[in-house]
């Protein structure tokens, strides 16, 4: 089982995806922590990597990965969406270790032409960024100790930059000197029902264009020399995966009607995964091998996950920020 995981292509950004392929929920795995908390409406997973074997079996660094589910991000619940605007907040705030005197820089990554992954930029048009305030003495006096120095910025993509993002970022943290920066990405993942649904932190970094098998240099605490907290949405799922999970459907149908122990209900039992999904992507290659698929209704869900995340960023980034205050003045 354990020499299994990261043999499949499988795509997917979220550590909760690599657990679940690790092994099922109730087999513990040595180095690798979970926690589950909240109800059916919001659930908050935490997976904590604690060592190299939890990182050989997860294929993950070692560090916190907050996810936090709910089919409400979907739709315009606004109670719900208060709700999880508090619990990434307090997240969030877990994840760092900030002073009232500390600088933050968000950044925005992504291509803000494709909406899939325009989820980054959205975030930053909605940033309380304080910086050029608080650093020129602007900052009313009322307002000291409530708001961090907090900057923002959207690098694009090296399709449209020429420029690798991390060079970018890398050059805006030498000159500013934060003490976070806070990287807001779009991901991929591995189950359609993630898809716009999930909400993952963690404080290990993020790899840009990762689960789209379009690797970026890492932008981490390693790279930048400054901590890095990574939030991201599964706004895709790739083709492969999808047509994987509509077979395995299937099967499950077929082997309930097929009749235990004949030939054909055996080779079916014994069909495994990885098998499978090359098989599918050797069907799908070359013409649909290279596809990402994204629900009809993506506009108006990055909207709304752009303002969920960005509000508690904004609470947890500035001690005398509420959301009360960001409904009133802010959003």
């Amino acid at each position: 089982m354990d020499d299994k995981i990261g043999v499949m292509n499988v795509y997917t950004d979220l550590a909760i995806d690599s657990r679940e392929m690790a092994s099922k929920e109730d087999i513990e795995i040595e180095g690798v922590r979970l926690d589950v908390e909240g109800d059916e409406n919001i659930r908050v997973t935490i997976v904590d990597i604690q060592n190299e074997n939890g990182k050989r079996l997860m294929k993950r660094p070692i560090g916190k990965y907050i996810t936090i589910e709910s089919e409400s991000m979907k739709i315009n619940d606004v109670d719900t969406h208060e709700d999880i605007i508090k619990i990434m907040a307090q997240k969030i705030g877990e994840l760092t270790e900030l002073k009232p005197t500390s600088a933050v820089l968000v950044v925005g990554l992504g291509n803000w032409s494709v909406t899939p992954d325009s989820l980054g930029p959205k975030v930053i048009s909605k940033i309380l960024v304080t910086r050029h305030l608080s650093d020129t003495g602007a900052l009313p006096d009322a307002l000291e100790g409530s708001l961090r120095s907090v900057c923002a910025i959207s690098p694009g993509v090296m399709g449209q930059t020429g420029i690798e993002t991390l060079e970018i970022v890398k050059g805006i943290v030498d000159k500013v000197k934060p003490d976070l920066v806070v990287a807001v990405d779009a991901l991929a993942a591995r189950q359609t029902n993630r898809i716009n649904s999930t909400i993952q932190m963690s404080n290990t970094g993020v790899s840009p264009g990762a689960g789209m098998c379009n690797k970026r240099l890492q932008i981490n605490e390693e790279t930048l020399g400054t901590p890095v907290v990574a939030v991201g949405v599964p706004t895709v799922v790739d083709a492969a995966t999808l047509v994987n999970d509509t077979l395995d459907r299937m099967l499950d149908e077929i082997i309930s009607q097929t009749t235990v122990g004949s030939e054909f209900y055996d080779m079916l039992k014994h069909l495994e995964s990885e098998d499978k999904y090359r098989i599918i992507e050797q069907i799908l290659n070359p013409y649909a091998g290279n596809m990402f698929v994204t629900p009809k209704e993506v506009d108006a869900t990055i909207d709304r996950l752009s303002g969920i995340i960005a509000n508690a960023l904004n609470i947890a980034l500035h001690p005398g920020i509420s959301l009360s205050d960001i409904n009133r003045y802010i959003g």
